[in-house]
């Protein structure tokens, strides 16, 4: 099958999904398609470890066995030949036979697996929730059809899969404003990653994953340096570690990191925030993540941290900072609103632990739109690791082009648009490992003496010194508290006029 021809196929499973009673929206239709996906893919790999165990005169034992197999359920389902070699196709179950063995069998079979990590990550995605199911027999045949011809044994298969599986996720993000919470554009990603340089045998954990944008990234980068069976193993069962806290993003990040070919991702759902931080046993070498920001915890959350806030964009840079190891390497690239910048208080608390205890590497400030369009909050991304803080810190602006006030929809953020900040960077790196000179300073990049950013009361934020002479708006925060301000200053003269009123001669008409 050509990858053309897949990529219609898939979109078309969608298709027929949408217009089924159960499925209409987006959020719903591709849940039920991954989980499709997910045990066709699983199948397949199952019969290749099969092989592999043959091959060393050992035996296989299948995560999912019997009648529960993918080639043996959807073989009866659909009345097709187990293989090719049959001369007769298998006797088809009636609608209500095929109907019956997936929401009265299979689905609480699947979540009732347990006694390895493997079986644990299936039950973790089909237990503990109302799995979505097509409402039309006719249906879910008409999409087991699509799915049946894919070939996970074809890499070419493979890509096109996980390729569209992308994209239906960028969809996701793009169309419901709630699915935009957990989705990060990929421009981003690919930008932090690059920067973070993550290497084989270093662990990679994101507290708030989403649908695993981050980890399916950091392991496309680190497998262009798997060379041994060792390395394979480190990667597939020791390095990709989230935690989320809501139950569909954590479903779909976990069938994101398998259709990538990762078959034993540690994804926990969780509200990582519920951790004591003073207590905290698991860290990591790599810290990459997006992790919400604008919604508050509760007094009891609050207690889980050194400083108390509530904030969670405060919370989880104090996580963070708790869950980096302390050896000199661990890093951490993370996004955060452009407030956490300049907030004092709590926030400039936080910063000056920061600061003392790590090497702010680099601050690069994100265009308008970014997030577009389930966010118009203004972000920046923040780099740092252990050790010793430097007398400077590289600072970046993203710029947009000339055609554009902010991205949008319809012009969102690209690869292309991180090349300059890409290029410093690389400068950067030479520059710190002694094989170039310092980046020159340029219209968009420049450095700030770490002194001068604890004088101004560790305010962090992207202060361009070569855009003094244009007219830069506030930040929105600064112009709301202006307004509140204005409001009470308002609200107090007149109160002030009522009383003079009163106190005067009443207006007789």
């Amino acid at each position: 099958m050509s990858k053309e021809q897949l990529t219609n196929d898939i979109w078309r499973a969608c298709d027929i999904l949408r217009r089924d009673n159960n499925c209409g929206g987006i959020m719903e239709y591709i849940e039920h398609l991954a989980w499709l996906l997910f045990l066709k893919f699983l199948d397949e790999q199952e019969d290749t470890f099969a092989l592999e165990a043959e091959l060393r005169n050992e035996k296989y034992h299948y995560m999912i066995e019997g009648e529960y197999r993918w080639s043996n359920w959807v073989t009866k389902g659909l009345g097709k030949k187990k293989k090719q070699s049959d001369k007769r196709n298998t006797p088809e179950w009636d609608a209500d036979t095929l109907m019956g063995f997936v929401k009265e069998k299979l689905i609480p079979y699947l979540a009732s697996l347990s006694g390895s990590p493997e079986r644990e990550v299936i039950a973790g995605i089909f237990g503990g929730r109302t799995v979505i199911l097509c409402d039309s027999v006719y249906n879910l045949k008409d999409v087991l059809e699509i799915v049946d011809r894919i070939d996970f044994s074809n890499s070419d298969d493979i890509y096109t899969v996980s390729h569209t599986y992308e994209n239906l996720l960028q969809r996701l993000g793009s169309e419901n404003k709630m699915a935009g919470e957990f989705y990060t554009p990929r421009p981003v990603i690919r930008f932090m990653v690059e920067v973070i340089d993550p290497k084989i045998g270093e662990t990679v954990y994101d507290p708030a994953c989403g649908t695993c944008g981050f980890l399916v990234a950091a392991y496309e980068y680190m497998k262009q340096w798997e060379q041994t069976i060792r390395d394979r193993d480190i990667l597939q069962r020791h390095t990709f570690f989230g935690q989320e806290k809501k139950p569909l993003p954590a479903l779909l990040g976990t069938m994101n990191m398998v259709l990538h070919g990762v078959l034993v991702p540690d994804i926990q759902r969780k509200n990582t925030l519920e951790e004591d931080t003073r207590t905290a046993i698991k860290k990591y070498d790599i810290i990459l993540t997006n992790p919400p920001f604008g919604g508050k915890e509760n007094k009891q959350i609050q207690k889980n941290f050194p400083v108390s806030a509530n904030a969670t964009e405060l919370l989880f840079l104090e996580h963070i900072i708790k869950k980096l190891k302390t050896d000199d390497n661990a890093r951490c690239g993370m996004v955060v609103p452009e407030g956490t910048l300049f907030r004092s208080g709590a926030f400039g608390t936080v910063k000056e632990w920061l600061l003392n205890d790590f090497n702010l590497v680099m601050v690069v400030s994100l265009p308008p739109g970014t997030f577009a369009p389930y966010s118009d909050v203004k972000a920046a991304l923040l780099f740092f690791e252990r050790g010793k803080q430097g007398d400077e810190v590289l600072y970046q602006e993203v710029v947009l082009p000339e055609e554009l006030k902010k991205f949008s929809k319809g012009n969102p953020i690209d690869d292309i648009h991180f090349r300059q900040v890409r290029e410093i960077w690389q400068q950067m790196k030479a520059y710190q490992q002694g094989k170039g000179k310092k980046p020159e300073i340029t219209e968009f990049s420049w450095f700030e003496k770490t002194e001068d950013l604890i004088k101004r009361g560790f305010d962090l934020a992207a202060k361009n010194p070569t855009t003094t002479e244009r007219e830069k708006l506030p930040e929105p925060s600064v112009l709301l508290d202006r307004i509140i301000k204005n409001n009470e200053k308002l609200h107090q003269n007149l109160l002030s006029l009522k009383q003079k009123l009163d106190e005067g001669v009443k207006w007789d008409g």
